[in-house]
C-alpha cells in the first residue's frame, strides 16, 4: 500500500495538467500518482503514425491561441518554435458547394437567388421577430437560425453527430451559437464579405513535426514514475479512498467517465440513477489516403446520406502529410475498409437534465473526497485549452485546501 496525497484517474490533458500544476504549487512527485489504462499519455489527444504522418486518434485537435496562461504552460513541454500557426479555414458542404463557416456570416458566397432564400428565412426566425424562445431543441434551432439554416445544416448535422432523437437534447448549451443578426447578415450579402462573430479557433497552433499527441506524451514522460501506464482502474474503496488496493489517497481526482464507476465500487441508488442518465457519443476516425484539393483544415458534412459528419484535411495543417480523416458516430459507421480508430468516449451529450445529474454526482464525489474534472469528470465538451485552464484552476483550489 502506497499513501499519496493525490491519485489522478486518467492521463489525458486534464489529468496531466493537474499533476504538473500541483507540482508547481509545491507538491512533490512522490505525493502524486496518475493512473492510465493505455500504454501512453494523451487520452483523446493521442496521435499515431499512419501512412508516414500523424493522425490524432480522437479526431481533430488543435491548440487555440486565446488563453495566454495555457500557451505558457504548454510551451514548457513543447516550445513555441515547434508549433506552426494557422488561420482557420473551415467549410460546410451545402447546396453543392463548400461554403465558409459559420454559414450565416458567409451567405454572400452563394448565388443571389440562394442568398434571398436564406435572408428571407432568417428575417422570419422567431428570435428576429421577438417570439418566445421554445424549449424543444429542434424548435429552438429553427427559432434561432431560421428554417433554411436549421433544416439544411444544423438539424441534420446534430442528428448525425449525436445519432439520437435530438429533442432529447437540452438547449442550455446553445449559448455557444452566435447571435444571428438579420442586419449583419444582409450587410454581409450586400458587401460580399463575412460579418458578425468569428468562430472558435480563428487562429490555432499545430505541431510542425508531430501530431497533437506529442505534447501530452512529453508531459506524461516528465512525470517519470508518477505516471502508471497500462493500469486500468479495477476497484475503489470509498471508505479509505484506496485505488486497486495499491494507492491510498487523501483526494481522488477523476477525469474518467462516471459511467465506468459502477464497476469500481458500490454507489448509492440515487447517484447511480444520475450516472445512468448520462449519454456519450462514440466516434470512429477513419483514414483516407487521397489528398483533397480543398484549402480547408476541416469540412462539416450535414448530408444524412453520408455516414461521417466531419473531414479533417491533414495535408493542410500537418507538414509533409497526405490524405484526410473522417469522423462519424459509430452507430452510423460502415464497416471499416482501411485504418480506423474507435473512441467509445468521444463526446459527452448535452441531454435534458444533464446539468442537474452532473451536479448531483459531483456533490456525492466531494462528500467522498473525489473531485470530477475535465471533459468526463464534468461531462462537458471541453477543447484541450479549456481543459488545461480548468485543471490549473482545480490545482489551485486543491493546493489551498491542503
Amino acid at each position: 500500500m502506497s499513501k499519496k496525497k493525490i491519485v489522478i484517474l486518467g492521463a489525458g490533458p486534464s489529468g496531466l495538467t493537474l499533476a504538473h500544476a500541483l507540482l508547481d504549487a509545491g507538491y512533490a512527485l512522490d505525493d502524486i500518482v496518475v493512473i492510465e489504462q493505455l500504454n501512453i499519455a494523451g487520452g483523446l489527444c493521442r496521435s499515431e503514425m499512419v501512412d508516414g504522418a500523424p493522425i490524432d486518434v480522437g479526431g481533430g485537435h488543435f491548440l487555440d491561441m486565446k488563453r495566454k496562461k495555457v500557451l505558457d504552460f504548454v510551451f514548457r513541454f513543447m516550445p513555441r518554435e515547434e508549433w506552426g500557426i494557422y488561420d482557420r479555414v473551415s467549410k460546410i458542404r451545402i447546396r453543392g458547394m463548400e461554403v465558409d463557416h459559420p454559414l450565416e456570416a458567409n451567405l454572400w458566397q452563394f448565388s443571389s437567388e440562394v442568398q434571398t432564400d436564406y435572408l428571407e428565412s432568417i428575417a422570419q426566425a422567431g428570435c428576429v421577430r421577438g417570439e418566445v424562445m421554445p424549449e424543444s431543441f429542434a424548435e429552438w434551432i429553427n427559432w434561432k437560425l431560421g428554417d433554411c439554416i436549421a433544416q439544411e445544416y444544423m438539424l441534420p448535422y446534430n442528428r448525425k453527430i449525436w445519432s439520437m432523437d435530438i429533442d432529447k437534447l437540452g438547449t442550455y448549451w446553445l449559448y455557444k451559437l452566435p447571435n444571428v443578426s438579420f442586419r449583419e447578415t444582409l450587410s454581409s450579402c450586400i458587401e460580399g464579405k463575412p460579418m458578425g462573430a468569428l468562430p472558435a479557433h480563428g487562429t490555432f497552433l499545430y505541431p510542425k513535426k508531430f501530431g497533437y499527441g506529442e505534447v501530452w506524451r512529453r508531459m506524461g514522460e516528465a512525470l517519470g514514475d508518477s505516471l502508471i501506464a497500462n493500469c486500468a482502474v479495477e476497484h475503489i474503496d470509498l471508505t479509505t479512498r484506496t485505488v486497486n488496493g495499491r494507492w491510498q489517497a487523501d483526494t481522488i481526482i477523476s477525469t474518467i467517465p462516471w459511467t465506468l464507476w459502477e464497476g469500481y465500487c458500490d454507489i448509492p441508488k440515487d447517484i447511480m440513477s444520475a450516472i445512468k442518465s448520462l449519454r456519450n457519443a462514440p466516434i470512429d476516425v477513419d483514414y483516407h489516403p487521397e489528398t483533397l484539393s480543398s484549402p480547408a483544415h476541416w469540412i462539416y458534412e450535414p448530408d444524412e446520406s453520408i455516414s461521417y459528419h466531419r473531414l479533417l484535411l491533414r495535408s493542410n495543417f500537418s507538414t509533409g502529410s497526405k490524405g484526410y480523416w473522417t469522423e462519424a458516430n459509430s452507430i452510423r459507421s460502415p464497416q471499416a475498409d482501411a485504418v480506423r480508430f474507435h473512441n467509445e468516449f468521444a463526446y459527452p451529450i448535452n441531454t435534458l437534465g444533464k446539468p442537474e445529474a452532473v451536479e448531483k454526482i459531483l456533490a456525492w464525489g466531494r462528500d467522498n473526497g473525489i473531485i470530477g474534472m475535465g471533459r468526463w469528470g464534468r461531462w462537458e465538451h471541453m477543447n484541450s485549452d479549456v481543459a488545461v485552464e480548468h485543471a490549473m484552476e482545480v490545482a489551485l483550489c486543491v493546493a489551498k485546501k491542503n
